[in-house]
C-alpha cells in the first residue's frame, strides 16, 4: 500500500520512545523500531512497525528519531554508523544539556546529517494528546517539512536555529516544576509531623497554587521592566519567611529548602533593597557572585 506519510525510524525504545513511536504507527506513518533490549522492538511488531536487528537497519528512513538515555548513549548508538547519517534528518528526543544539543547539531553537521533537537513536555501517557508539548529548535528547514510528524505526538513550538534552545526552555520548565513540587513536600512534612496525611494536604496546595501560580505573568512584567520598586508590590522585607523556617525546625523537620529561599530573600535586604518588589530575588539568582 502506498502513502504519503513520511517513513520514521526510532532508535531508542523506553517508555517515551514507545510513546512517541506508538503515536506514528496509530497514524499510520511507516515505522521502523531499533532498541538495544530487542524484545522492547519486537513488541511494536503487532502494530505494524518495522523491526531493525541493528542501528544501522534503522537509518533507512525520512527521519531518524533518537530517544536515548542522555547525551553519551547518544554518541555510543550513532559514532559507529555515522557514515550511514551522511543526508539524513535526525531529530534528537534525548534529554540532554544546552551545550550537549550544540555539540550534537556541530556532529551532525560535521557528517552531513541536518538535526533538530527537542524537549519532551509530556509524561509517555501524555504523547498524542492536547496536553503533550514539544519544544525544538536547530533546522528550520527540518522543522517546518516534518512538522506534521511532530504535530502527532502534540502541541509543536520552534525556538530557533540555536540548536541549545529547546533544551534550556525545557530544563528551565522542569525547574519550576520541581522546585514546586519540593516546596509541596516540605508543606506535607511540616503538617504531616502534626499527623496530617499527605493526601490531605495535597487538597488545599493544589488549590492555593492554582489561587497564586497567575501572579507569575505580574512578576515577568516587573523582572522584564526593571523596576522593583514599583508600587503594589509585596517588599521584600514582607517576605521574610522566618516564620517558616522556624516553624519548621519546631516542627523537627529539615530547613535546607526553605533556608534557600531565605538567602535569595536576605541577599537583596542586606544590599538595601528591602523596600523592593519580592521579584527581585532574580537578582540574587542572576548574579551569585554577590554572595559573599
Amino acid at each position: 500500500m502506498t502513502t504519503t506519510k513520511p517513513a520514521v525510524s526510532f532508535l531508542g525504545l523506553g517508555e517515551m520512545g514507545s510513546a512517541l513511536a506508538g503515536a506514528l504507527l496509530r497514524a499510520g506513518h511507516p515505522t521502523t523500531v531499533w532498541n538495544r533490549s530487542a524484545a522492547k522492538a519486537a513488541a511494536h511488531l503487532d502494530a505494524g512497525a518495522t523491526v531493525a536487528t541493528t542501528a544501522a537497519d534503522a537509518v533507512e528512513a525520512e527521519l531518524i528519531v533518537v530517544c536515548l538515555f542522555d547525551h553519551a548513549s547518544v554518541h555510543e548508538v550513532l559514532d559507529p554508523i555515522a557514515d550511514r547519517l551522511t543526508g539524513r534528518r535526525l531529530l534528537n528526543l534525548t534529554t540532554t544539556s544546552p551545550d550537549g544539543a550544540r555539540e550534537l547539531a556541530r556532529w551532525s553537521a560535521a557528517i552531513g546529517a541536518e538535526y533538530l533537537d527537542g524537549g519532551i513536555m509530556a509524561t509517555p501517557e501524555m504523547i498524542g494528546t492536547p496536553q503533550a508539548g514539544v519544544l525544538y529548535s536547530g533546522s528550520r528547514q527540518l522543522y517546518d517539512d516534518l512538522r506534521s510528524v511532530f504535530a502527532t505526538w502534540g502541541t509543536t513550538e520552534y525556538f530557533g536555529d540555536d540548536a541549545g534552545m529547546a533544551s534550556l526552555y525545557d530544563l528551565a520548565l522542569l525547574s519550576s516544576m520541581y522546585v514546586m513540587f519540593a516546596g509541596f513536600f516540605h508543606g506535607a512534612a511540616m503538617v504531616g509531623a502534626a499527623g496530617v496525611p499527605a493526601k490531605e494536604f495535597a487538597t488545599r496546595a493544589a488549590g492555593w497554587l492554582r489561587t497564586v501560580v497567575p501572579a507569575i505573568t505580574e512578576y515577568a512584567e516587573v523582572i522584564d521592566g526593571g523596576d522593583y520598586s514599583v508600587p503594589g508590590q509585596q517588599s521584600l522585607e514582607f517576605s521574610d519567611i522566618s516564620d517558616i523556617v522556624d516553624a519548621s525546625r519546631a516542627q523537627g523537620i529539615s530547613t535546607e529548602l526553605v533556608d534557600v529561599v531565605q538567602r535569595l530573600i536576605h541577599r537583596q535586604i542586606d544590599a538595601g533593597h528591602g523596600t523592593d518588589g519580592v521579584a527581585r530575588v532574580i537578582e540574587s539568582i542572576r548574579h551569585p557572585e554577590a554572595a559573599a
